[in-house]
């Protein structure tokens, strides 16, 4: 069976990243959202098995020390990782799955899984950036400051990725998303595999 894609998308707090990943997966058949766990608490309207997996600080280092992640992250005082054996699964059975991590959990998919499809999500200008964080009234100025410095750095990683998607436009972003997402599944030797075309042609 083929082997399913394995697609990453990263942002800056503020980008829009949750927003575009839930119409890609609205509008697109064949793809699937891995759900990271977490050892931050829910927020408001967020529910487990849903938004994250919430666990515990020693149930998530317990998952570290047996190499369960696929990836893992600690993003400003808490956890983040995406259990392996949960993508992997899914991309054995042909099925495309969807990450959404940080530049760190990108990283190390990279490195552990080179054939992913990096996509970076990138605000229309710096100010619109720190406004929309500012108009989340969730934070305190020193909490603000840290999560532009980290905003910053982030973007200093989008040369590493495959693609980049500028949010400007809500519904053009998702259909540069679905692009890319077509343009991998067409690429030239999943489809002949997918057709049989390759056995064809060497048995002919």
């Amino acid at each position: 069976m083929e082997q399913g894609n394995l697609f990453v998308i990263s942002a800056p707090s503020g980008a829009g990243k949750t927003t575009l990943c839930r119409r890609l997966l609205e509008q697109i058949s064949g793809i699937s959202f891995s759900i990271s766990y977490t050892t931050r608490n829910p927020r408001q309207g967020e529910f487990d098995g849903v938004d994250y997996h919430f666990v515990s600080r020693d149930r998530f280092e317990e998952m570290v020390s047996t190499n369960s992640f696929l990836e893992w992250a600690r993003v400003y005082d808490n956890f983040y990782g995406t259990r392996k054996s949960e993508v992997l699964s899914r991309l054995e059975l042909g099925e495309d799955v969807l990450l959404d991590i940080d530049v760190q959990g990108a990283s190390q998919v990279r490195r552990l899984f080179p054939e992913a499809i990096l996509i970076f999500l990138l605000p229309p200008s710096w100010s619109l950036l720190e406004d929309r964080l500012r108009g989340r009234g969730t934070e305190d100025s020193s909490r603000l400051k840290l999560r532009m410095a980290n905003a910053k750095s982030e973007l200093e990683a989008v040369h590493k990725y495959d693609f980049a998607v500028i949010n400007d436009d809500l519904s053009r972003a998702t259909e540069d998303l679905k692009s890319i997402v077509i343009a991998q599944r067409c690429r030239t030797p999943r489809t002949l595999a997918r057709q049989g075309l390759v056995q064809d042609l060497k048995s002919s």
